[in-house]
């Protein structure tokens, strides 16, 4: 009876269906951004209690079994997707969840998280006919490379990257004492002394801001300032920020990120020591790592962070699987004289609160994987996308086509959605920031910023979304990598 209503659901409509594996914060929060976007979704999990929570969350329907079973996944009604996610936090789990679902629906579109980075050896055996999968997002690694550009970046709380890296965003807290404080947006410009830097949102608050003219920047204002890469010097000087240069860190967590981290700091040859509670992985770590110092011990504990002289060190990076070991062990750190701070968060109710609670930087897995997955979604013309403010907004960049209503009109002339607004464009590898007598033409790379739900009004604009379904094992490969 239930699989008959499923079915029935899915076939008698229009819109798209999705089938997401996974009722964890990853599959809650893509199932929850999915379903903004009118689409159909039913989520696959055998934990009975984080499908009730996701139901409390989201209009989606549930089943519970588990993924790797042909019956669950006809259950769910594979057959009639569009779209497959495998996003447990199982590898294997994912993988026959991907096998069965493409034998069952070889036209859907199957996206599977990956942990395990061994996979990026076999890319001609994942994009087979057998598995049939398209895209392999490997958030861990996201969050490593964010880790590393935040850390790059002195004082910065959000970056992020479009248009092949010649667009950059990165968001800064205001100081009282800064010459933007109490100034209105059109004298930005006349501050900064660029027409390559723009305000492309303010969170103050915890609430979104979409800046016009008249906005005045206050102190403490979240500020995310998008710029042409060559302009980052003139950002960084307007708002006296110089680079700190860090050379000691330490990590918490010796995990699948806390070891691709050592690694990534060991090649810079910093001084690096990671603390992690379980002794065999230590022992494991000591074999992988060639001048880390690995200790044994619990990283909450001020003893160990005395002994071990942590306050003394520029960094601290606690990279559990726990929130709350993360949280404390960063303010423990900072509080005997650590310089920089960096925590992972997952839930999404602690991001805001983060920083007031003196914690330099959060970076999420969760996030990195949703982000992912929703740039691949919505390929097509979409190139990239991503989440900024704590999700408040998302970012788009987009390949205008022949049939979009944005080509051959100056942007003065535009029907912009409200709360948003256009951040720069690429034509011919080259960003520009846009004006009001800017024409775009076919080809153009535009990058769009505003609130979720505003965004879904560019559709009309952009021109229609086509799907690519790329089978090649290359686009596996060089998404993982890039």
């Amino acid at each position: 009876m239930i699989f008959k209503k499923l079915q029935e659901i899915f076939i008698n409509n229009d819109k798209e269906n999705v089938v997401i594996l996974g009722a964890g914060e990853v599959g809650l929060h893509l199932a929850r951004r999915l379903t903004q976007e009118d689409k159909n979704v039913v989520v696959i999990d055998k934990d009975k209690s984080r499908l009730e929570r996701m139901t409390q969350f989201v209009d989606v329907r549930t089943v519970l079994g588990s993924g790797s079973s042909p019956k669950t996944l006809s259950l769910a009604g594979v057959e009639d997707s569009h779209y497959f996610l495998a996003v447990t936090n199982n590898d294997e789990v994912n993988l026959v969840a991907c096998l069965f679902a493409n034998a069952l629906a070889p036209d859907a579109v199957k996206l599977a998280r990956i942990s395990n980075k061994e996979y990026e050896e076999y890319p001609f055996v994942l994009g087979s006919s057998s598995l049939n999968i398209q895209l392999m997002v490997h958030p861990e690694s996201e969050v490593v490379q964010s880790i590393n550009r935040l850390l790059s970046l002195p004082g910065s709380q959000d970056y992020a990257e479009f248009a092949g890296g010649h667009l950059r965003m990165v968001a800064y807290t205001v100081d009282a004492n800064a010459e933007l404080v109490g100034r209105r947006l059109f004298e930005f410009k006349d501050i900064v002394k660029s027409d390559n830097i723009m305000v492309a949102a303010i969170v103050r608050d915890s609430k979104l801001i979409i800046p016009n003219g008249q906005v005045v920047i206050q102190a403490n204002d979240l500020v995310y300032f998008a710029y042409v890469d060559t302009a980052q010097k003139d950002l960084l000087r307007s708002l006296k920020k110089t680079r700190a240069f860090f050379h000691s860190v330490c990590i918490v967590g010796g995990g699948k990120i806390g070891y691709l981290l050592a690694k990534l700091f060991e090649s810079k040859g910093l001084d690096v020591k990671l603390i992690e509670k379980d002794e065999a992985r230590c022992e494991e770590l000591a074999d992988l790592l060639d001048s880390t110092l690995i200790l044994h011990g619990d990283a909450t504990e001020t003893t160990l962070l005395k002994e071990e002289n942590v306050g003394k060190m520029d960094v601290i990076v606690a990279v559990t699987a726990d929130e709350e070991t993360n949280i404390l062990a960063c303010l423990l750190a900072k509080s005997m004289g650590a310089r920089d701070s960096v925590a992972r968060v997952n839930k999404s109710e602690y991001l805001p609160i983060v920083k007031h609670i003196g914690i330099d930087h959060s970076v999420s897995t969760r996030i990195a994987a949703v982000n992912g997955f929703l740039s691949f979604i919505r390929q097509g013309n979409v190139v990239a996308f991503a989440s900024v403010a704590s999700d408040a907004a998302e970012v788009l960049e987009v390949c205008l086509t022949e049939d979009s209503k944005l080509i051959n009109k100056p942007l003065m002339e535009l029907s912009i959605p409200k709360n948003v607004i256009m951040l720069a464009f690429m034509r011919e590898q080259k960003v520009f920031i846009p004006h009001g007598k800017t024409v775009f033409v076919p080809g153009d790379h535009v990058i769009f910023l505003g609130e979720q739900k505003a965004m879904r009004d560019l559709d009309d604009l952009i021109g229609e979304r086509t799907t690519i379904k790329q089978n090649d094992a290359n686009r596996i490969l060089n998404v993982w990598k890039k």
